[in-house]
């Protein structure tokens, strides 16, 4: 009798429990009118968790998130595209152009030679001393890599300082003194070193002479009234730190190669800092735009050393520990609007407002950062008003556009989605191989069914918007039948199942990309369809975006991925994803492409100052690598960030009294959250 009724009450319970919870569930405008201060947070969410929030290691765009609130460069790009002061208060760009006094010349009269040939433009002229003492590490040389001195000695060098960069500054000039000068020059430079080197390390010694140099200059005035979160002053030796990290082996930092042009940072008083450059470095002064300042005393030698003590790392390990392996990565200190106060892995990391921020607190007391892989939780939280925004997904779009309770910003990104392959593995080493994957799968179907129409075809490495992009570049033709030709070409042959072999080895591979993001997901199977049609045999996983970046992407470790690119519209550098040099563990060009006629378009367009030089070099390297196909280019997609209708952007007076509101506006390029320090979310949707 008793199970009985217990089985007659139980549904009844149940239903209770269901009526329970659907009306206590908070609606969205319980979300956003709650008494626990819901309208002074902001709460995004992303796919994936950060890996490391330090500026000079994070590579990925979760820890860039989080990163660009915690911390501040020296410089800033404004909403129109122009640089402008930021932790520096002012800056300035100059040049010191130098030549080498040859035999039967005193730096005056080579001077009375050459002077009118040189401009008006050097503010000083002064003569350096004939020698120098230089470290190098012997490329060559047997055993470990060592740093060894290495004295190059050569005559006087006239120096002048120019107001600006000038590449050509010398040009009328050797001309003038004829080719000859050159080579009697070369001769006079003079190598001296200790110990045993290798022919190598001395030939790059004696290149450190050359007759003539071009050495930009940055001189940076800082600001005084800036404080880490911890209340330590920021200072001059913070720059100078922040730069020696970088360059600091141990840290394998994706950011070197934009920093290692670098000749020397010099310190000329605790708010004055001087950068030269050892060669013209055109992306030079956009660098400093992006690269968060770290707090030098809480990662110098003392403080890592503190640190190791403090977890009992010994012996050989403490030789190898830098800033990449200290704690601060997971609980960073900067000097940003926003201070970092915990970071739950796998589910949020949070941020508190500095209140004391020199360029004013922002308008939110806290801003959390969500992990939320699937997209369709991501939509379900916003909807009830639990997160802020959704960056919403194609098939949605169009219901966000007429919702009144929301505001979508649709504009075309700047970056690409694509397929990249493993160029170390067979058989991706194969041009051909790479052309044919391309030419099998349909594009432009994946634009119109997977994106819903919002993207657009690319067939090279620069954003489609930008004057660096090739449009003569026409994209590869769908044609799986002149793919399968290629593949014959290549060596391949259908076996008795139909599939494509090659000396007995099937053509077979692993395609990889992150979860949480459903036009990826669908990438995957489309290109594993488009493939099997051919005889390929590709299998497909899906990995959570910390597993996929650590132990597969930065290792070089998978056959072919999905992924995007999110670039610069100002400058046309690519040296970190494209150049040879950087396709090591931890570095950016992880499909391991070498080319060595884009090496030397790559560092030649890093020297160059000349805007038209710089697009058509640009457009000539978009031509090449879109020849080699380490890639197949997808498309750029066009972004609908979608925001609460609620949040405005707040209008201040001189002394701080809130005076108006005004409708959230993207910057020129889309960038919606260029403003985000002014956001507040208000109780009821204003009239504006």
């Amino acid at each position: 009798m008793i199970l009985k009724n217990a089985l007659l009450f139980i549904p009844f319970l149940v239903f209770l429990g269901l009526l329970q919870s659907y009306l206590w569930v908070p609606t969205y405008g319980d979300q956003t009118t709650a008494g626990d201060g819901r309208l002074e947070k902001f709460i995004s969410a992303i796919s994936g968790d950060a890996r490391l929030l330090n500026p000079i290691v994070a590579a990925d765009s979760a820890s860039g998130f989080v990163v660009s609130h915690v911390f501040d460069s020296l410089l800033e790009i404004d909403e129109n595209l122009r640089l402008k002061p930021h932790l520096a208060k002012e800056y300035k760009v100059s040049c010191l152009a130098t030549i080498v006094v040859g035999e039967g010349f005193s730096p005056e009269s080579l001077l009375q030679k050459i002077s009118p040939h040189l401009t008006s433009e050097a503010s000083e002229i002064r003569v350096l001393e004939p020698s120098t003492l230089i470290r190098l590490i012997d490329p060559d040389g047997p055993g470990p890599l060592k740093e060894q001195e290495v004295k190059v000695t050569r005559p006087n060098r006239i120096e002048f300082s120019l107001d600006d960069v000038d590449p050509s500054f010398f040009e009328k000039s050797l001309k003038v003194l004829g080719a000859e000068y050159g080579q009697e020059v070369t001769g006079i430079s003079a190598v001296s070193v200790s110990g045993k080197i290798s022919e190598g390390l001395i030939s790059i010694a004696t290149a450190l002479a050359p007759i003539t140099e071009i050495r930009p200059v940055i001189d940076f005035d800082l600001r005084k009234d800036v404080t880490f979160h911890d209340g330590e002053a920021f200072d001059a030796s913070d720059v100078k730190f922040t730069y020696e990290a970088i360059m600091d082996v141990r840290n394998l930092s994706p950011r070197r190669s934009d920093f290692e042009p670098i000749e020397s940072i010099h310190i000329r008083d605790s708010h004055s800092v001087r950068v030269i450059y050892k060669r013209p470095f055109a992306p030079a002064i956009f660098v400093w735009s992006y690269m968060g300042i770290l707090p030098e005393h809480l990662l110098n030698s003392v403080a890592l050393d503190k640190e190791m003590d403090a977890r009992g790392i010994s012996g050989t390990a403490r030789d190898g520990f830098g800033v990449r392996a200290s704690k601060f990565n997971r609980s960073p200190i900067g000097t940003g609007a926003f201070k970092f106060t915990d970071w739950k892995t796998d589910e949020s990391i949070s941020l508190a407002r500095n209140q004391d921020y020199f360029d004013g607190p922002p308008e939110y007391k806290e801003l959390h950062v969500r992990i939320i892989p699937d997209s369709v939780a991501r939509e379900v939280e916003f909807k009830a008003g639990a997160v802020d925004t959704y960056l919403a997904d194609p098939h949605q779009v169009a219901r966000y556009l007429k919702d009144p309770a929301y505001q979508p910003f649709t504009s075309l990104g700047l970056g690409y989605t694509y397929i990249g392959y493993n160029l170390r593995r067979e058989p991706f080493q194969d041009v051909r191989v790479r052309r044919a994957l391309g030419m099998a799968i349909n594009i432009d179907e994946i634009i119109d069914y997977v994106l819903y129409g919002e993207g657009q075809r690319i067939t090279g490495p620069y954003p489609i918007q930008t004057d660096w992009y090739n449009h003569d570049v026409l994209p590869e033709a769908y044609d799986p039948e002149k793919a399968l030709d290629l593949l014959k070409e290549a060596g391949f042959h259908k076996n008795s199942e139909g599939f494509l072999e090659k000396n007995g080895q099937e053509l077979r591979f692993n395609l990889i990309s992150n979860n949480g993001n459903p036009q990826r997901k669908a990438i995957l199977t489309i290109a594993q369809n488009s493939w099997r049609k051919l005889g390929i045999r590709c299998d497909t996983r899906l990995l959570e975006w910390a597993v996929f970046l650590k132990d597969y992407v930065n290792t070089g470790d998978f056959d072919a991925v999905v992924l995007g690119w999110g670039l610069s519209e100002l400058d046309p550098d690519l040296y970190q994803i494209w150049h040879s040099s950087q396709t090591g563990p931890q570095q950016l060009n992880f499909v391991g492409y070498k080319n060595n006629e884009v090496d030397n378009l790559i560092e030649n367009l890093r020297e160059e100052y000349s805007r038209t030089r710089q697009v058509k070099m640009a457009r000539n390297l978009h031509s090449l690598i879109a020849k080699d196909q380490p890639y197949t280019f997808l498309y750029v997609g066009r972004r609908t960030q979608v925001v609460d209708r609620k949040i405005v952007m707040v209008k201040r007076n001189e002394s701080g009294s809130v005076v108006d509101y005004e409708k959230l506006r993207p910057t020129p390029t889309g960038n919606l959250n260029y403003f985000f320090n002014r956001w507040r979310k208000l109780e009821a949707i204003p009239d504006l």
